[in-house]
Parts: structure tokens; sequence; C-alpha cells
């Protein structure tokens, strides 16, 4: 008997594909987090001069917080590092086949929205996309749209702290790794940290990479920089006091963000941008077993970005281990996306 077209349609349809999603970051619930977690944000917090890694921006209001600064006019990285993938993708893809990588595992670090890996996927067709992020709750939701994209695409989503190391499960496939580290995310590293970190990506027997596709701010003047950093709206600076109100449910401390101001300045002795929060007043923040103190003007040291040259990256590149590096860059020599073969 033959069905009426739209029964037979849905009758037709499968259920969507899902997500593998692994968390292997839980630092409200792993007893072993949990501990790391106090003792890292302790030991920064009562530093002379103290200090928090900026990895914990990156509770689920922290990462949609930053989606917002994407979209802002002063905040220029985003869209120029999209202009260039737009406009490189053909010769990427093609520097890719040429090196013999055919279908890769796309290694997405820092992912957040994954919205960067989306524009590369219909080019460089992965075999499996594996986006890597903190924010676990973020990254599964953000996981999803993209299967709800690419129905047949493998996807493994990782939760996970890959600044405290990038042991990768066994459902990652081992070959044909293609490292993605865009945003200039490196920039938060030292460069003797962002060396070491580059060295295990191109080590053979750790990270079992085919090459790195690695996005990066360039050096350029300093009230363009401050402005990417500060927005006339003031979301930067809610981004940066949202890392209090995540340290106070990490650590059950009670930093009350109405004390605090935002600060960014470009250090160009350093060649970084640095954000801070100034106390406001004479304060004192306390946690479980802890009570730190500070003064009208104080610091806490919450980010620094690194910005390269062409030729600095390319140098770092080459003394991680990697063997072939090209580039490109957009018409204003703003930002630069590398793509570094081991």
């Amino acid at each position: 008997m033959n069905l009426p077209l739209n029964i037979s349609a849905l009758s037709l349809q499968l259920p969507p594909a899902s997500p593998q999603f692994i968390a292997l970051y839980r630092p409200d619930s792993d007893g072993q987090a949990v501990h790391a977690t106090t003792q890292e944000l302790t030991h920064g917090l009562l530093a002379a001069a103290a200090h928090v890694s900026p990895k914990f921006f990156y509770n689920e209001l922290g990462s949609r917080l930053f989606e917002a600064i994407t979209g802002l006019d002063e905040y220029y990285p985003t869209r120029t590092e999209a202009g260039i993938f737009e406009a490189a993708h053909g010769p990427i893809a093609a520097t890719l086949a040429d090196a013999g990588i055919k279908r890769p595992c796309l290694i997405d670090l820092g992912a957040g929205n994954c919205a960067k890996a989306v524009t590369l996927i219909p080019h460089l067709q992965p075999r499996q996309y594996v986006p890597v992020d903190i924010s676990v709750d973020f990254l599964r939701d953000a996981a999803e749209q993209v299967q709800n994209s690419f129905p047949a695409l493998d996807i493994v989503g990782l939760g996970m702290d890959f600044s405290a190391g990038l042991a990768l499960p066994e459902e990652v496939q081992s070959h044909e790794r293609v490292f993605f580290y865009p945003g200039s995310s490196l920039g938060n590293f030292h460069p003797a940290q962002a060396l070491q970190f580059l060295q295990h990506i191109a080590d053979p027997a750790q990270g079992k990479a085919r090459g790195l596709l690695l996005g990066i701010d360039l050096v350029k003047d300093t009230a363009r920089l401050e402005a990417a950093y500060d927005d006339a709206l003031g979301v930067t600076g809610a981004f940066n006091k949202n890392l209090l109100l995540n340290i106070n449910g990490l650590l059950g401390a009670n930093f009350d963000v109405r004390q605090w101001r935002h600060v960014a300045l470009f250090n160009a002795a350093e060649s970084r941008i640095e954000m801070h929060l100034e106390a406001a007043c004479d304060l004192a923040v306390r946690w479980p077993g802890h009570e730190r103190r500070f003064k009208a003007g104080e610091r806490i040291h919450t980010e620094c970005s690194y910005k390269y040259t062409v030729d600095g990256m390319t140098a770092l590149l080459r003394q991680a281990g990697f063997k072939h590096v090209e580039y490109w860059t957009d018409p204003n020599n703003w930002f630069a996306v590398f793509w570094a073969a081991v």
C-alpha cells in the first residue's frame, strides 16, 4: 500500500547524529581536579604580584562574553583572521594536499563556538573533527551545532585543559592529525612556554601531528592594540571581571566585582598586551583557609597576549621542530595564519 508522501518521508528520516563527547576537565566534581585548581588559584592569588591564568576566564558566561567581544568594532582579530581564511582557504587546502594530507583528523584547540573550524571543514574535508575547550558545557552545545551542520562528520568533543598537557584519548584518530590553533591564543603563553607547547605538537612521539594551522596577531600601533582589549561598551571589562565570579565559584572566595577596575595596556618592551584587575579601594578577599589584602591600586594580572612579527613566529616554529612554514596575511598585515609542517 502506498503511504501519503508526507508520511513516507517522515518514516524514512533517520535520527540526527550526535557527537561523541569526553569531559576530561571537571574542576567542580572531580576531586583531583578540584585540588589542582584550588592549589593553582591559591598560589597565584597569594603571590607577591597576584596573578590568575586566563584559562579561568572561560566558564560558560565567560565563553559567551568572549563571543560578544569578537563582534565588537574594536576587536579586529576575529574578523581579520576570518577574512584570511575566506581569501586563502583554497591555497591552505592545496598546501595540505601537496603535503599528502588527505581527510585529516582536525584537532581544534580552544574551539569555543567552533565557528572558525566550520568555515574550513568544507575545504579540508576532515575524516574526524575534534574540538577541544576548557569550557565543557559551552563546547558540548557548540559540537552539537557542528554535527547538525555536518551530520556525516565524525566528531569527538574534548572538554579538557590542554594547557596542562596534550594527552589525547584513544578515540582521537592517531593518523593524519592536523592541529588547528586560531585566534592568536598561543599569545597567552610566555614565549618560552609557547616554544615548549609547539615542540610538544611537533614531536612525532607526542602529538603525532602532520602539521599545525596557527593564527597569530601581529605587532601594530599601540592605540589599536589597546582599544581591542578595552572597548567603549565595556564588554571586555565585564569579561575580565567575570573571572572573579568564576574564582568565587571554584574557590569559595568572596570577590566583589564592584571593587575592581578593568585595566588593559600594551607593554612595548615585552611586545604584549596585559590585562589586569585593579583594586578600587583597600579590600580583603577571603577563601577557605586563606586571606589576601589588596591596597587601592594593587592589581591582579589576568592575561598576557604576546604579539609577534612574521619573522619572529617563523623562527619560533622552526626552533620548535617544524620543517616547513608558510603564511598568509590580511592586506593591512594585522594578522597572520601560519601552516607549519612536521
